[in-house]
């Protein structure tokens, strides 16, 4: 009988370590940072079905070693908690690898020179779209220009048979040469619709900016001219941009991406995507349509959270109540110090907005309204305030302010009142350093531009990220930008007193992210329970000198507990 007894008790020890499964992925001689409080650095982390199962020291390779099916020595490099994008625009970043991209170009005749390159290889009538151009950049002075923006007709000469679209880098304004003015039939009568403006030479000719809403009387024709693709070859491109935008961000350490504004066309295809395992990174967006789109019952299945084992969520809804800065679309208290008697664009009615936080609320999402300027913030603001009491639950909501780039000091403290994000992007910062004193003046730059550090004084979440395609997908550049606030081209300095210390830089491209999407539980930091998502990387970022921070290598880029981008490979 004890016989028996004695292996039925090793019987039932091997068949309790059976039911453990083996590890998946071993990760040891790391240098960890966990963006854990409880336990802020490891050297070992173990993942099995997506999901971190142990973190620690020798004692977890110990444990995983031998059972692991795949170990990963990493020599002592940087880990972290993958990077998570907090403010892009997934398939605009996708279309923007395939069409012309100026962001890297120098003057207005790179851009030229590009198109003319592009037009001699289409058939005349054939589109050229490309993005990326900001005229606040160029390092050659314009013969011609009209707030800084050329003229069409160097353009027009290289691509007379071809409707051309350039996309600012903002995203809020747009160039088009003559064969696009005329295939919308833009003249001299064509008025400024509400919330833009064409820009005119002094006889009222368009010179072929459109800026903020006026956009849509280039675009509209542009839309008209993809409506005769065939829907088969229009898919087959996005999804190749898809692909491409995955492939992007991977090398670039990105595990999550915040999609900031998708149609209710895409969220299906990125739900069928999510739900096939098709998706390398996960994907979190925020519905973009107007109030009459939404209230008609297309809203009644949402939120959708974790769909395709935790690979895709929509719990929120995107609006916005300004322009940019660079095409003088932010809407501000007091008027422009390089154009005087004007203040901006106030692009969606207050109305409106007010009509899609109710659907917010109605349909327990985060509402998310872009505001850069110091008076669409305060809009911005005073919308929250009045929905926000009338709910117990206010301090739950998380509502967000997408980019809240400017802002009046008297308004910093409305955001920790209300728990309102502050969903900014480091490299924004640096980016428009160069013309932000001419357009604001020097008081209003120092005291509410890019305010990182007054924000985070007051108790205020600062997620982070890129607006990609507007700036380069890199996490590291943003990051650089926070914790410096100076340019890598020129070392040029944006008033650094308001910069991130590297934690908070790297809190807020993990857990500030996290948190900002509701999904701090899940991801961020790297703790027993929480997603397999990491990032190895060259240099240290808290330790590293601050110049080497954008020249950081992404080593090693892992989701879900697999390899998804290794360098060289």
């Amino acid at each position: 009988m004890k016989n028996c007894f004695y292996l039925f008790i090793l019987a039932l020890l091997v068949s309790c370590q059976d039911s453990n499964p083996p590890t998946d992925l071993l990760l040891y001689n790391g240098n960890f940072s966990t963006i854990n409080s409880a336990q802020p650095t490891a050297t070992a982390v173990a993942i099995t079905n997506g999901r971190i199962t142990d973190i620690g020291g020798p004692e977890v390779v110990e444990k995983h070693q031998k059972s692991a099916k795949k170990t990963i020595d990493l020599n002592g490099q940087f880990a972290m908690p993958g990077f998570i994008e907090g403010h892009g625009h997934f398939s605009n970043l996708g279309k923007s690898l395939i069409h012309l991209n100026f962001l890297a170009s120098k003057n207005w005749q790179e851009i030229v020179d590009q198109v003319a390159a592009k037009a001699a290889t289409l058939a005349p009538g054939v589109w050229i779209e490309g993005r990326g151009w900001h005229q606040e950049k160029w390092d050659t002075p314009l013969d011609q220009q009209v707030h800084g923006y050329p003229f069409h007709d160097q353009l027009s000469a290289v691509s007379p048979n071809n409707p051309v679209i350039l996309y600012h880098a903002s995203g809020h304004a747009l160039f088009a040469n003559k064969a696009a003015m005329a295939t919308a039939g833009v003249s001299t009568e064509t008025p400024n619709p509400v919330g833009g403006e064409i820009i005119r030479d002094g006889k009222g000719n368009a010179i072929g900016v459109f800026e903020e809403r006026a956009m849509k009387v280039i675009a509209g024709s542009y839309q008209d001219y993809l409506t005769k693709i065939p829907e088969d070859e229009k898919l087959k491109l996005w999804e190749r941009g898809i692909t491409l935008a995955e492939q992007e961000c991977l090398s670039k350490g990105i595990t999550s991406f915040q999609d900031a504004g998708s149609s209710f066309t895409e969220i299906e295809r990125y739900r069928a995507m999510a739900e096939k395992g098709e998706l390398d990174l996960r994907l979190w967006a925020m519905v973009r349509h107007s109030y009459n789109e939404m209230n008609n019952g297309k809203l009644d299945n949402f939120p959708i959270i974790d769909a395709g084992d935790n690979f895709f969520t929509v719990r929120a809804i995107k609006t916005e109540v300004d322009g940019a800065l660079g095409s003088f679309g932010a809407w501000l208290l007091r008027p422009y110090a390089d154009k005087p008697n004007f203040t901006g664009q106030n692009t969606t009615t207050i109305e409106e907005v007010e009509n899609i936080a109710t659907l917010a609320v109605k349909h327990d999402l985060q509402l998310c309204v872009h505001a850069i300027g110091d008076r669409a913030n305060r809009e911005v603001l005073d919308i929250f305030q009045h929905l926000l009491p009338n709910h117990p639950k206010k301090d739950k909501w998380r509502w967000r302010i997408e980019h809240a780039q400017h802002l009046d000091p008297t308004d910093i403290p409305r955001f920790k009142d209300m728990g309102v994000i502050a969903s900014m992007q480091g490299i924004h910062c640096t980016s428009d350093a160069p013309f932000v004193v001419s357009r604001l003046g020097e008081e209003r730059s120092r005291l509410g531009a890019y305010p990182w550090r007054s924000l985070l004084d007051a108790g205020v979440i600062v997620a982070n990220g890129t607006d990609a395609p507007v700036e380069d997908v890199s996490a590291l550049a943003s990051i650089y930008a926070s914790v410096t606030r100076k340019r890598q081209d020129t070392g040029m300095e944006f008033f650094p007193e308001q910069s991130m210390t590297r934690a908070e830089a790297l809190y807020s491209y993990t857990l500030g992210n996290a948190y900002a999407a509701f999904e701090e539980e899940s991801k961020g930091s790297l703790e027993v329970g929480k997603l397999g998502d990491i990032v190895v990387l060259s240099n240290d970022l808290l330790t590293c000198e601050a110049e080497a921070i954008p020249t950081t290598e992404v080593m090693m880029t892992i989701v879900n507990g697999v390899v998804k981008y290794e360098k060289g490979k």
